[in-house]
């Protein structure tokens, strides 16, 4: 499966791991990782690390999951992307919208 979640105890850290392709095709999935996590001050954490590409829609999508968490007072963390998602997170500037963590 190419995006997993997991909910933490205190039900206010959601961890989403995604491998291989994030693209339009995973968007429900996507969606569906965090739609349910509405604790105020949820921290979501996006694992890229086995995620080998990323299209302008995955971008897309992380800005849902950004208004998302906006609406909660949550922050979003995005954990050691490769060097071309890293690339292609830095020319859409996602650095001054979320943390990125090498």
């Amino acid at each position: 499966m190419a995006i997993v979640s997991t909910v933490g105890d205190s039900n206010k850290d959601v961890l989403i791991k995604v491998s291989d392709r994030f693209d339009f095709s995973q968007y429900k999935v996507f969606r569906d990782s965090y739609c349910d996590s509405n604790v105020a001050g949820t921290a979501f954490r996006l694992d890229l690390s086995a995620a080998n590409y990323m299209d302008s829609s995955a971008l897309g999508m992380l800005l849902l999951l950004k208004e998302h968490a906006d609406k909660i007072n949550g922050k979003i963390v995005i954990e050691r992307p490769n060097d071309s998602i890293n690339k292609i997170l830095e020319i859409a500037q996602f650095h001054h919208l979320m943390e990125i963590v090498r």
